[in-house]
């Protein structure tokens, strides 16, 4: 085998910082879940001799961008682990836009990459996500309401195949592979050491308007956003947030529940910026805020700076989330809870913005609503797993009667499964995967029933 990177062999000292030094979850498998070896390669010719070497052994394959995936999908029982830690190169095109983009990229190196160039990609909001995982899943990126899904801007895909086999794929040549590579996420079959990213001309200004209320706000408040939202302007990313913040100025005491509106406008001019955001100059229940900020510019590094302070590092995870549809009525009313009364204090609960919804194009993904909710409950001390656990299961179990389906980025399938692709691209996706993996080289998702994927259960 001629392979430059470092291996781990299980036992090897080194072994266990590889398996987990570069999860983002610190709630990991203790007993199980051990690979066989962790391969961290240096070129694509060692990704080409990793794979060749899984075929040869009989061993399944498992491959890690970033190592934010709540679920930890990258580490699995036997077979190996890919790690792709040092693809971190970006080569951008200034003729075509196109940026060539390796998979364990963060978002907080490629955009100001991208920004120096004038150039805009819609990666994902948290900073310290790789952009490997986040693409074959769908990607929810930045203005994702009318933006579309990064996935969509992928116009071809480097990838080594089951056999080992390095190929280029696009709309034109092996199309299939490239269909699968928009939407498949941890299941997809092959292993990918190149993104090829459709950029546009960057906006100027970002200007934004947020809004604090008190938390028995909530539903009245969530009713209100999905009466209005499809009438925002398409420069708008809006989000409800649930959360608790220590302090807050001229309220009493500290750990304060509250429930924010975040509008967020991508302009060409401060006037463009102020007229989106007009809707939330005045509105019914605005007179009961604890805080306004209107209309105040901002950049990507304070926007990631927040995400973050939301999102720390070295701290226990349980996330999950639903694509909701009902009348705002009942959508709120199922939903404020968990708004509202959150398990500790550094949860917080998502309501973002996706109407109008825009029609998708052929791809794997293919499940979406005009809500998109997710919860993130997140602590330190492993004593407190069950309390939060318990909290996140009842809270989406609560959600089945107004849930479309769920989105991988933020899913645990070991925990909660739901339709992520329509029925029909399921079925495509199956006889796709038969086709260039049908020895099943690359493991497939990670859940508690292969026979209940992709199923609302």
């Amino acid at each position: 085998m001629n392979f430059r990177g470092q291996i781990f062999w299980k036992n090897d000292e080194g072994y266990e910082e590889a398996r987990f030094s570069r999860v983002f979850n610190h709630r990991r498998p203790k007993s199980e879940r051990y690979p066989e070896a962790i391969f961290i390669p240096e070129n694509e010719n060692d990704v080409v001799e990793a794979v060749k070497y899984a075929n040869e052994n009989n061993l399944k394959i498992a491959v890690r961008a970033g190592g934010h995936s709540w679920a930890i999908w990258s580490v699995r029982e036997s077979g190996i682990l890919v790690d792709m830690q040092k693809f971190t190169n970006v080569d951008y095109d200034e003729k075509t836009g196109i940026a060539k983009v390796q998979p364990a990229t963060r978002n907080l190196e490629l955009q100001p990459i991208l920004e120096a160039k004038g150039r805009f990609f819609a990666g994902g909001h948290c900073p310290t996500v790789a952009v490997g995982g986040f693409l074959l899943q769908g990607g929810q990126g930045w203005l994702a309401r009318s933006r579309g899904w990064s996935a969509e801007q992928i116009v071809g895909i480097d990838v080594v195949k089951a056999n080992g086999e390095l190929i280029h794929a696009n709309k034109d040549q092996n199309a299939d592979l490239y269909w699968a590579a928009r939407g498949a996420g941890p299941g997809f079959f092959g292993l990918i050491t190149c993104f090829h990213l459709q950029t546009s001309p960057s906006k100027k200004y970002m200007m934004a308007s947020t809004i604090l209320f008190p938390n028995t706000l909530a539903q009245p408040l969530l009713k209100w956003l999905q009466e209005m939202h499809g009438t925002l302007a398409p420069s708008i990313e809006l989000v409800g947030l649930g959360q608790t913040v220590p302090t807050l100025e001229n309220v009493e005491g500290t750990d304060i529940p509250i429930f924010i509106i975040h509008a967020l406008a991508f302009v060409d001019s401060e006037e463009e910026g102020i007229e989106a955001l007009k809707p939330f100059e005045s509105f019914d229940l605005k007179e009961k805020a604890y805080f306004t900020r209107e209309n105040y510019l901002t950049n990507f590094e304070e926007q990631f700076a927040l995400q973050m302070e939301a999102n720390p590092e070295g701290h226990r995870w349980a996330v999950s989330n639903a694509w909701l549809e009902g009348t705002p009525e009942k959508v709120s009313e199922i939903i404020a809870p968990s708004f509202a009364n959150l398990p500790n204090k550094q949860a917080f609960t998502l309501w973002y913005s996706m109407a109008p919804l825009r029609p998708l194009p052929d791809m794997a993904f293919s499940v979406q609503s005009e809500i998109y909710y997710a919860t993130y409950v997140v602590w330190k001390d492993e004593a407190d797993d069950a309390h939060n656990n318990n909290w996140i299961k009842q809270t989406i179990s609560d959600l089945a009667p107004i849930t479309k389906g769920q989105y991988l980025g933020d899913s645990d399938f070991q925990v909660h499964q739901r339709k992520f692709v329509s029925d029909e691209n399921w079925q495509k996706l199956q006889g796709i995967r038969a086709k260039y993996d049908h020895k099943g080289l690359f493991h497939n998702y990670l859940c508690k029933s292969e026979a209940d994927l992709n199923k609302n259960i």
